[in-house]
């Protein structure tokens, strides 16, 4: 896996109406400032960037790039075209009254809006994957704001990526049930991508790869995958219509682009929106749409780690653009980095962040694909920590790329218990976490080797042990151990430890430190 920009998005996305003024991001940025992010993700939406069709306001996104340069960020600009959570919330008027010309996807043969039963009966509607004449209107709106950023942000570069369409898919049924997608159902599979999917069987989900090991060489949907069939063909459509929308972009201005996802949950498909790149159609994404670089889950589980393994696989970078901003987001920014060499790590709405948290409302939480059993979101995020975590992370970002795609960079953290040992050539960094003085469990740990026995080590809620690895000299002795952090791009010394602090590194605060070692 290898980082497609040069650069460790240290992010946060804002809610999602923020982004509609410059009144309404002025706490947005400075709430960035206060955490020491440099990344921030904002929705440029369709309503307000066509509100007539042919005529383009720019006024909101000029506010963005402006407030970005003036605050000294980039930007992730998120399209709310003609998906956002699974509905068509942001496309503009004109597109939401004409059903005839932009149709509504049929859950329910014949009807343009639902209703979701599993989730309490919400009225539900979204446009049409299968509908050319959506798809040619997104494409051309996306194209024009991309032609835009490439006039006026080309030279700055203020804008890192684009992310095309929000959270994709269908929900309330496994596929569209319109005329036009039955018989798009009963036709044959196309044989590029029947082709495709075999050749590529090796990180596909279980089921899935079964199906299509023993799927024939031809024949409909249903007949070729079976039990997978309405996912598959959901995912080959909706990543087909994104993929007009993101060539139309990127030939405009070719800026890396990303599509984000609603997770499933051990659900069954349209009760997390089918369709959507979620890992297990992360193959039919690949095949469908090549002009999409990121495939990004939006992070809302207690399985964090074992989410984040989903989506590296294929050579996908880690890039996630929405997790809870809870007391586990800093350790987790600082895993993502040090163990996935993450593209980018965004807690979604973060100008809430430290903020008390309530217990959540759970119905409502749930209609949008939040886990509301995890017990952490009743637990904010200190904000001096994660604006530590964040400012140490940036201050290192150099050594931390160069020692991206290597062993030279590794973390644990307290949520993998049994995997608390970072072995380097000639060292090792074992972390004690479950230890009676250590009250704290939100342990993590990141280890970087910058020469052949000097590290730092970015760490809390714990108690590092270094250990040689060299049978030959089986004993360690630290010849320095400064605990500092960076200044205009410098390391600075804030504390020279030695004595007691060597002989108990005991870690109850965020703290980085470098050290040199001896082995002997």
């Amino acid at each position: 896996m290898k980082n497609i920009l040069p650069y460790i998005m240290v992010a946060g996305e804002v809610h999602n109406s923020a982004s509609s003024t410059a009144e309404a991001m002025q706490p947005v940025w400075e709430k960035a400032e206060d955490l020491h992010l440099n990344t921030v993700l904002a929705p440029v939406t369709w309503e307000m960037l066509e509100p007539t069709e042919g005529t383009f306001d720019y006024t909101a996104v000029d506010m963005l790039l402006a407030g970005a340069r003036e605050h000294k960020m980039h930007l992730v600009l998120l399209w709310f075209g003609a998906w956002k959570n699974a509905q068509c919330y942001y496309a503009p008027a004109w597109v939401k009254q004409d059903l005839t010309r932009f149709a509504r996807a049929e859950v329910e043969p014949g009807k343009p809006k639902t209703s979701l039963k599993q989730y309490h009966g919400m009225g539900y509607t979204t446009l049409s994957a299968f509908c050319a004449e959506t798809c040619r209107a997104d494409a051309r709106a996306f194209a024009a704001l991309m032609a835009h950023l490439k006039q006026g942000d080309s030279a700055e570069h203020t804008v890192l990526m684009v992310q095309v369409e929000n959270e994709t898919g269908l929900q309330g049924a496994a596929r569209e049930h319109s005329a036009a997608a039955d018989a798009a159902f009963a036709a044959d599979v196309p044989a590029d991508l029947l082709a495709y999917l075999k050749a590529n069987t090796a990180e596909m989900t279980e089921d899935v790869r079964t199906a299509v090991e023993n799927a024939p060489t031809s024949g409909d949907w249903q007949t070729v995958f079976g039990g997978v069939a309405e996912e598959i063909f959901s995912a080959y459509y909706t990543a087909s219509y994104v993929e007009q929308v993101a060539k139309a972009g990127y030939n405009a201005y070719p800026l890396p682009l990303s599509v984000n996802c609603w997770l499933n949950r051990g659900q069954v498909p349209g009760q997390y929106p089918s369709g959507g790149p979620v890992a297990r159609m992360m193959e039919v994404w690949q095949h469908c749409a090549p002009h999409i670089s990121v495939f990004a889950p939006d992070i809302y589980q207690k399985d964090f780690c074992d989410v984040c393994d989903e989506y590296v696989k294929r050579g996908n970078p880690l890039c996630i653009p929405e997790t809870a901003p809870h007391g586990h987001v800093g350790p987790r920014l600082v895993y993502a980095v040090g163990h996935y060499h993450a593209l980018c790590f965004s807690p979604f709405g973060f100008e809430d962040m430290g903020a008390s948290q309530d217990a959540p409302d759970a119905a409502a939480l749930a209609m949008f694909g939040i886990d509301t059993s995890d017990p952490l979101l009743i637990t904010p995020q200190s904000v001096p920590e994660y604006a530590f975590y964040a400012d140490a992370i940036r201050g290192l970002m150099p050594q931390l790329l160069n020692a991206y795609g290597t062993n030279l960079l590794q973390a644990v953290i307290s949520e993998r218990p049994d995997d608390m040992t970072m072995n380097f050539d000639g060292f090792a960094i074992h972390t004690m976490m479950n230890h009676p003085f250590i009250p704290r469990k939100d342990g993590v740990c990141m280890a970087l080797q910058t020469a052949e026995n000097e590290f730092f080590v970015l760490c809390n809620a714990c108690s590092p042990v270094v250990l040689s690895t060299d049978p030959a000299k089986p004993n360690v002795d630290f010849l320095s151990l400064e605990e500092g952090r960076f200044v205009d791009g410098q390391w600075h010394t804030t504390c020279r430890l030695n004595g007691d602090e060597v002989a108990k590194m005991m870690y109850n605060r965020p703290t980085l430190l470098r050290m040199k070692l001896f082995a002997y």
